[in-house]
């Protein structure tokens, strides 16, 4: 495919670079004409230096009448210029474009998208926001991602010390809960050991292990992982007031009818907007950090505390600070790769990353452009997920799942079939209608979805 990316942040980074290893020709605009000069001799894309809502230079990268581009994205981090810019590739006879915006307002409803001609307009922070929700939640839960419209998810678990799991084969476990509608897709045993499982795997304490789960049974999932009853959620502190930590602090009151809420904001005028809006929080102007402010309003017995400013370093300082004055779990939101890995190097239990989330939606779109339900997993371990409808007249339709030599490395997690969700065995014949939660490696997940569509070898 030939793809025009404006903007080289973050997100238009992870894009072209993983596009342009996969073989597809890559433009990247960018308008700092340094950080232009220093890309194109790190990335294997063209790099055009200019301001990407500019017809002139969205020429000069291949958007032009008549031309063969195949898609369009816009990711810079102004709403207004990515929309320009998504409408101009249009106009040009662009087949598809995409516009990242920040601003919820234009992904209230499709009409902006439909006006403007944007086959999708993109904001993450909903997605983000349901899955810091989750975070806290499920307290053990070190990641998350809702599946099957919300009937389903996955969560990252870590065996606990007092685990009755460690030591059992994951058939010993399926054989003494048969009641329990889940499965081990991948286990993360240390950094050179990665196990995509069976059930003759054996788990060991420590074990991180990524479970597909119906969410109305992720209670005894947490109990089985821990060895101890799930802490109830009861308060919660929300450091930042701009649109992640409000979409957190208002999902939090509408799912938690009794919650306590500490949002905390260093501007007394955004404070007294927020108050307005979300009347049963408690909104705090001061600094999230300040021992004192913390002490006063009990971190030490509350269940959660949530960093969402603008700063990736503030963020984890504030959830370390937190952590280490008793709360029970504490999320940084972090927006640079850099920092990724920061919950195994300092005491923070989780980060959720926004412009990851969007780099995924944005990478599933361009490799599934027919199954929007496709969901990227934690990128650490190469491996993606997709929800996939079982077609009418497959030829696949009333074979056993054993029957059907499957790559090895590729799963089938759970089946989704009318309102009933269930996790297949070797003997599961498919039927016409059937949600599949596929699960692969990054590398075979084409080759299963063209085996399901019929395109066979």
């Amino acid at each position: 495919m030939n793809i025009v990316i404006v903007g080289a942040g973050e997100v238009g980074c992870a894009v072209a670079q993983t596009l342009a290893a996969e073989g597809h020709d890559v433009n990247l605009v960018e308008q700092d004409a340094e950080r232009a000069e220093k890309l194109a001799s790190e990335l294997n894309v063209r790099v055009i230096p200019g301001n990407g809502a500019r017809p002139q230079v969205l020429y000069d990268a291949g958007v032009r009448e008549g031309c063969v581009v195949d898609l369009l994205l816009a990711c810079t981090d102004r709403d207004e210029a990515n929309m320009l810019s998504c409408w101009i590739a249009r106009h040009a006879g662009v087949r598809r474009v995409i516009s990242r915006v920040r601003s919820l307002e234009f992904t209230d409803s499709l009409t902006w998208a439909r006006e403007l001609g944007i086959d999708m307009m993109l904001s993450p922070e909903r997605s983000v926001a349901r899955e810091i929700l989750e975070l806290l939640s499920v307290s053990s839960a070190v990641h998350t991602a809702e599946l099957l419209e919300g009937r389903a998810a996955i969560y990252a678990f870590h065996v606990g010390d007092t685990s009755s799991l460690a030591g059992k084969s994951l058939k010993d476990i399926r054989l003494a809960h048969p009641d329990l509608t889940a499965l081990v897709v991948y286990v993360e045993r240390s950094p050179e050991e990665n196990i995509i499982p069976n059930g003759d795997t054996v788990l060991e304490k420590e074990d991180l292990c990524y479970v597909v789960s119906k969410r109305d049974q992720v209670w005894k999932l947490e109990k089985l992982f821990q060895g101890r009853n799930p802490r109830p959620l009861r308060k919660v502190f929300v450091v930042g007031g701009g649109k992640l930590g409000y979409q957190v602090t208002q999902r939090l009151q509408r799912d938690y009818r009794n919650i306590k809420i500490r949002l905390i904001d260093k501007d007394p005028q955004q404070c007294a907007k927020l108050a307005q809006e979300l009347g049963g929080a408690l909104i705090l102007n001061g600094d999230g950090a300040d021992p004192s402010l913390l002490a006063e309003e009990g971190i030490e017995d509350a269940d959660g505390y949530v960093c969402a400013t603008e700063s990736d370093e503030v963020n984890l300082i504030y959830a370390a600070l937190a952590k280490s004055m008793g709360v029970n779990k504490s999320i940084a939101v972090v927006r640079r790769r850099l920092y990724q890995n920061m919950p195994e190097l300092m005491p923070v239990d989780a980060v959720v990353d926004p412009n990851e989330a969007l780099a995924s939606v944005i990478l599933r779109y361009i490799r599934y452009p027919g199954h929007a339900r496709a969901l990227s997993i934690i990128e650490q371990i190469d491996a993606e997920m997709l929800e996939l409808a079982m077609p009418e007249g497959s030829e696949l339709i009333d074979i056993p799942l054993a029957q059907l030599k499957l790559p090895k490395g590729v799963l089938v997690a759970l089946v989704g079939r009318g309102e009933n969700v269930f996790v297949p065995t070797g003997a599961t014949r498919l039927r016409a209608g059937d949600h599949m939660i596929l699960f692969a490696t990054t590398a075979l997940m084409q080759e299963v979805v063209r085996l399901f569509e019929g395109e066979r070898a």
